[in-house]
C-alpha cells in the first residue's frame, strides 16, 4: 500500500475491492462524487441507472454471479430515500449489499437543513448495521460493513459519508482484517439423536433453503441426498441448487397453492424432515408449523438459530451445513426408502397440475420459451402472478439459474435484474419476464440496458391486469376495482429505446421473436398477449 496520505474514501473503496467488488450502482449527485471518482480508481466500474432502486437490483444480480457484495450508491435526502425498497429487499432476500449514501458534515447539518435527514434512523430497521464513517476510521468501517453484510445470514449494510470526510487525507493504516470464522461441526447427544432418525427412517424428505447457495454445501448436500435415497423441495431461491432434473427433485414449494397442495401432504407423510438451510422466510403461511416434532422427527440445520417460529424441530443444529451432513452420514449405509412409491406419485401429479402443453396462454408462453432458450439461459422474474406459475415450469439446471424477489416480493426487479446479470454475464442468454405493471414501473431502465449494451431479452405477460391480485379478487367475490389499467404497445415502447420489439399471440410468433432475439446486436422486448384469466386454476 502507498504510504503517502490518500483520501478516506479511497481506503473504502480499496477494501470493497479486495472484497471481490468490480461493479457499483446508483445515481450520484454532489455529495458522493468523491465515493464515485474514489470506485472508479480503486478498479470498481461505476454504472449509472435511473433509478436507485432499479440500481440496486443491477447490483444484486451480478452478485448473484460473483459472489461478491452488491454496492448501490446514492446520494443525500431523495436519493438514499429511492433506494429504501430494494434495501428492504435485500435484508429479506438475504443479499450482502453494501449501500453508501453521501450526507453533509455534522456542523453543517446543526444549521442547513434543505435535504438533510437522519439516514442510519432510516436504514436501521432494514439493514445489518448502519455506519457513519470516519476518516481515520474508513478502513475499519468498510472491513465492519463487508464482514457484517457476509456473515449469515447476508444482508446490507448502510454507510453515510460526510463529504468532508469523503477527501479527507489520512494516512495509509496497517493491514486490518477480520478473519472468516472456521465452520462449526456439531457434536454432542443431539448429533447422536439425528443419527439414530436418520438410521431408522423409512420416509425421510428434506426442504433446502438458500443457506446452502452461501455456504459452498451443495455437492456434499447432493451426496448426501443420494446416498439415502431423500426425495427433496426447494424454496424458490434455492431451485437448481441441485439439477431440476434430479429423480430425487419435486420442485420449489411455499407460493403455489396449487402445487402446495401435492407437496405438502407428501411431507406430512414423512417420518423424518430434514431443514438444510431452510430459511422459511420465503414460505407462505401455508408452511407455518406443517410438521409436528411430537409426531415427525424434524432435524434442523441452519445458519442461525431458530427465531422465526414458523416451524420447529426434535434436533436443531446450528453449524455448517456440509460438515453437518457428513458427520449425519458417517457410517450409516443406504436402505430402501419410500417403498410405496409416494415421492414418484407426487412428482407425476406435480407434472399433471402445470401442463406445458397449453394452445396460449401464460404457461404457454414459459413452456415455449424455456423450449426454444439454451439450458444455459439466465432469467429473472418480476413478482406476480406470472411468477408463482413460472417458478413452477421452468426448470433450474445451476444455483441462481432464475433469481427473483422472494422474500420481500417486490414488483419491477426483474428487468434491472437481467440488465446486471447481463453485465455480469455478458456471452450467456439472459431473459426477464415481467407482468405489464411491474414493467412499466421500470420501463426507463430500457435506456440503461441500450447504454449498457448487450442482448437481454424483455419478456412482457401484457394482460392490462394486476391479474394476481383481480384472482384474488374474484376468489372472493368481489367487484373489479382498482386493478386494471390501459393496454399499452410495449413492442414500441423497447424500440423507441433503440432495442427491438415484437408482440406475439401465438406460439409460433413467441418462437420466431426469441430466436431471432437471441441473434440480436442489442435489447428486445416481447410483448406476449394473453387472457387476464389465464392463471385461474394454474397456479
Amino acid at each position: 500500500m502507498q504510504n503517502h496520505p490518500i483520501r478516506a474514501a479511497d481506503l473504502l473503496a480499496r477494501r470493497l475491492y479486495e472484497a471481490g467488488c468490480r461493479h457499483a450502482f446508483g445515481m450520484p449527485g454532489g455529495e458522493v462524487l468523491t465515493l464515485v471518482d474514489a470506485l472508479e480508481k480503486a478498479g470498481i466500474s461505476f454504472h449509472l441507472a435511473k433509478h436507485e432502486n432499479a440500481a440496486g437490483f443491477m447490483a444484486e444480480a451480478v452478485h448473484h454471479r460473483n459472489g461478491a457484495p452488491a454496492i448501490l450508491l446514492a446520494t443525500l435526502g431523495p436519493g438514499a430515500m429511492n433506494g429504501i425498497n430494494v434495501v428492504a429487499n435485500a435484508q429479506q432476500d438475504r443479499v450482502p449489499m453494501i449501500v453508501l449514501t453521501g450526507c453533509v458534515d455534522a456542523d453543517e447539518a446543526l444549521t442547513y437543513t434543505h435535504q438533510v435527514m437522519d439516514h442510519q434512523q432510516v436504514f436501521r430497521p432494514i439493514t445489518k448495521g448502519t455506519f457513519r464513517m470516519t476518516a481515520k476510521g474508513a478502513d475499519i468501517v468498510a472491513d465492519k460493513a463487508v464482514s457484517l453484510a457476509t456473515q449469515p445470514r447476508c444482508g446490507p449494510v448502510h454507510i453515510d459519508v460526510p463529504i468532508s470526510v469523503a477527501d479527507a487525507q489520512v494516512s495509509p493504516p496497517r493491514l486490518r482484517r477480520l478473519v472468516p470464522a472456521a465452520p462449526v461441526t456439531p457434536c454432542g447427544t443431539e448429533v447422536e439423536q439425528a443419527r439414530k432418525w436418520l438410521t431408522a427412517s423409512n420416509r425421510p424428505i428434506a426442504v433446502i433453503g438458500l443457506d446452502v447457495l452461501y455456504d459452498g454445501s451443495a455437492c456434499v448436500t447432493r451426496a448426501f441426498l443420494e446416498h439415502f435415497g431423500i426425495p427433496f423441495v426447494t424454496t424458490y431461491k434455492a431451485k437448481g441448487v441441485i439439477p431440476e432434473d434430479h429423480p430425487l427433485c419435486l420442485g420449489g414449494a411455499g407460493l403455489s397453492p396449487l402445487a402446495d397442495s401435492h407437496l405438502v401432504s407428501l411431507v406430512k407423510r414423512a417420518d423424518l424432515v430434514l431443514c438444510i438451510g431452510y430459511d422459511p422466510i420465503e414460505m407462505r403461511p401455508g408452511w407455518r408449523e406443517i410438521w409436528d416434532p411430537a409426531m415427525q422427527n424434524v432435524i434442523d440445520i441452519a445458519a442461525v438459530p431458530n427465531d422465526h417460529y414458523m416451524h420447529q424441530a426434535g434436533v436443531n443444529l446450528v453449524a455448517d451445513t456440509a460438515a453437518t451432513l457428513e458427520v449425519l452420514a458417517k457410517g450409516i449405509p443406504a436402505r430402501p426408502t419410500w417403498v410405496e412409491g409416494e415421492p414418484e406419485k407426487a412428482h407425476h401429479a406435480l407434472a399433471a397440475a402445470f401442463p406445458a402443453d397449453d394452445d396460449w396462454g401464460p404457461a404457454a408462453v414459459i413452456a415455449e420459451t424455456r423450449a426454444v432458450l439454451p439450458d444455459t439461459t439466465l432469467a429473472s422474474a418480476d413478482s406476480g402472478a406470472h411468477r408463482i406459475l413460472l417458478s413452477q415450469m421452468w426448470g433450474c439446471s445451476e444455483p441462481r439459474g432464475l433469481i427473483q424477489s422472494s422474500g420481500l416480493c417486490t414488483m419491477g426487479c426483474a428487468v434491472p435484474m437481467a440488465i446486471g446479470l447481463k453485465l455480469a454475464e455478458p456471452d450467456r442468454p439472459v431473459i426477464s419476464f415481467s407482468g405489464d405493471a411491474g414493467f412499466l414501473m421500470v420501463a426507463g431502465e430500457l435506456s440503461t440496458a441500450a447504454e449498457m449494451g448487450g442482448n437481454p431479452i424483455f419478456l412482457v405477460f401484457v394482460d392490462a391486469s394486476l391479474a394476481l391480485i383481480e384472482l384474488k379478487q374474484r376468489g372472493r367475490q368481489m367487484a373489479n376495482r382498482g386493478v386494471d389499467f390501459g393496454h399499452h404497445d410495449f413492442a414500441a415502447i423497447g424500440r423507441a429505446f433503440g432495442g427491438y420489439g415484437h408482440t406475439v399471440r401465438n406460439r409460433a410468433e413467441l418462437r420466431a421473436a426469441l430466436e431471432t432475439a437471441q441473434a440480436a446486436d442489442r435489447f428486445t422486448v416481447i410483448a406476449a398477449e394473453i387472457d387476464r384469466e389465464g392463471y385461474d386454476g394454474r397456479i
